[in-house]
């Protein structure tokens, strides 16, 4: 039903002078509110870390933390200065990412106040970095890895001390992997080896499955080296690692230039060289090299691809509503029984089982459940107003598949592909915490009809968490949030 809205919040409230009557669809009238972000996507590029030492240009932009304030509607490459803007404007263009930079001068924190603490963030982007990361800022970055969230870790070749500080990219990122208060038993699964390899377009490895390499942005068939390093990967350490991309005539555990890993309920990646992600523009005085157009290679699918699974979209379509937010390894040990573990899956019990705002489970004729009687209603009231729908569920240790899936359909007033009113899908801890965000949908996504969606979750397995859904609604247009047939199988 589009445009409707919720029935216990119908406005009907003449406005004087207007002569309007506020029924189906709310009328705008007045100053326009402020747009509210999109935040399908939140990417913290770090560059607090000597990113720009020396001819090193590794921003998205000169406008920091936030580059729309050099251009809001970046085009191509040279709408942001730095040798990472074609990156960022390729991920900004897509409508469905949120992007700042740490600035010089800020230390990274998790749990803080600050804009750009790592709480408020999906992945961090760590783009060779050049300084080494104080023990508060390792500890930081594990526990938001280990919480959840994406890291991205580029390095360049032993020797790389642009600033002349006596560490180069290969020895923080060792030294956060080894020396971080968090985990010091390899976590990742792999250490970056001491090494410059000149020259090379190393192939990528043949796996139509993986995320990475055949996701949204394109396929991925080469990467590039031009002065860069290599990895030793250490599966016995964590069976989650896997090169995507090695040196030629390297395979299996050694050579490795590009590799993902999983730690807790988060994603990592590793790229052994910054030459791939340079766009060859950036600040003036500046030596780039033109890696990320190189059509030797596909560094631009294979960054961005990456940067879409480390924020949580594990599929091949990529763009939001993958699967998983909260890695792919886990499985651990002990017995699975296969079967389905949520209670009161399609709602026809009522408000039983699952912990909901008042009136979300329904059998109202205002919208139409996918199937039976009841459903989940979030949002749909056209004033600004946050619904919630949760559900806490033990995922067996042994259980190597668990899927969540559940059926949404979303209708609004919205007239706007600005996203406006959201609903988000997220993993907690017993705390409370966020593991992970599966996917954020809003008004931009709606549609007739119900479309499924599925998400990996055997990362968790072994853990009590609470599935969450979030329904955030503006002070206007109506959007309705519309869940229906849920489920959590595992086998």
């Amino acid at each position: 039903m589009l445009g409707s809205m919720r029935s216990r919040r119908r406005l009907t409230t003449a406005l004087a002078g207007f002569g309007l009557l506020l029924t189906g669809a709310a009328v705008q009238v007045g100053a326009s509110a402020p747009a509210q972000a999109a935040t399908t996507h939140r990417v913290l590029f770090d560059n607090a870390h000597a990113e720009t030492a020396g001819n090193a240009d590794w921003v998205i932009s000169t406008s920091q933390p936030d580059p729309l304030g050099q251009n809001a509607n970046p085009t191509s490459e040279t709408s942001w200065t730095g040798a990472l803007s074609s990156w960022g404007v390729a991920l900004q263009k897509t409508g469905s990412y949120s992007l700042k930079t740490l600035p010089a001068g800020q230390s990274l924190s998790y749990g803080g106040t600050s804009a750009q603490d790592l709480s408020n963030f999906d992945t961090l982007v760590l783009p060779e970095p050049n300084t080494m990361f104080t023990a508060a800022e390792k500890t930081a970055i594990m526990t938001f890895v280990k919480n959840g969230g994406g890291l991205f870790m580029i390095s360049d070749h032993t020797g790389a001390d642009r600033n002349n500080d006596g560490y180069d990219a290969v020895e923080i990122l060792n030294d956060l992997m080894t020396n971080n208060g968090v985990d010091n038993t390899d976590p990742f699964g792999f250490s970056i080896d001491t090494i410059d390899v000149s020259s090379d377009y190393p192939p990528a490895i043949s796996d139509s499955t993986d995320p990475v390499l055949n996701g949204s942005f394109g396929k991925v068939t080469k990467s590039l080296i031009a002065d860069g390093a290599t990895a030793t990967l250490k599966p016995a350490d964590n069976s989650s690692v896997k090169g995507l991309v090695y040196r030629t005539g390297y395979s299996g555990n050694t050579g490795a230039f590009f590799l993902t890993s999983t730690f807790g309920a988060g994603r990592v990646a590793f790229w052994g060289d910054s030459s791939p992600i340079d766009d060859g523009t950036g600040s003036s005085g500046n030596t780039l090299y033109d890696g990320w157009n190189d059509t030797g290679a596909t560094n631009a699918p294979l960054a961005l691809n990456a940067t879409a699974w480390l924020a949580g979209d594990g599929s091949t379509s990529g763009g939001g509503g993958g699967t998983g937010g909260g890695g792919t390894g886990g499985g651990g040990t002990g017995t699975c029984t296969a079967g389905q573990l949520l209670g009161n899956a399609g709602f026809e019990s009522g408000n039983s089982t699952w912990s909901a705002s008042s009136s979300v489970i329904t059998n109202s004729t205002g919208e139409s459940p996918r199937t039976g009687s009841y459903y989940a209603w979030l949002d749909g009231y056209g004033t600004a107003t946050t619904d919630t729908l949760s559900q806490s569920v033990a995922i067996p240790a042994g259980c190597t598949s668990a899927k969540l899936s559940f059926y949404l359909h979303i209708d609004t007033a919205e007239t706007s592909s600005t996203a406006y009113d959201t609903l988000k899908v997220q993993v907690l801890n017993s705390s409370g915490t966020v593991l992970g965000t599966l996917a954020t949908y809003s008004n931009a996504n709606a549609a007739s009809g119900f479309t499924q969606r599925s998400f990996d979750l055997s990362g968790y397995a072994g853990q009590t968490v609470t599935l969450k859904f979030t329904g955030t609604e503006g002070s206007k247009y109506q959007t309705s949030f519309v869940v229906d047939d849920t489920a959590l199988n595992v086998s």
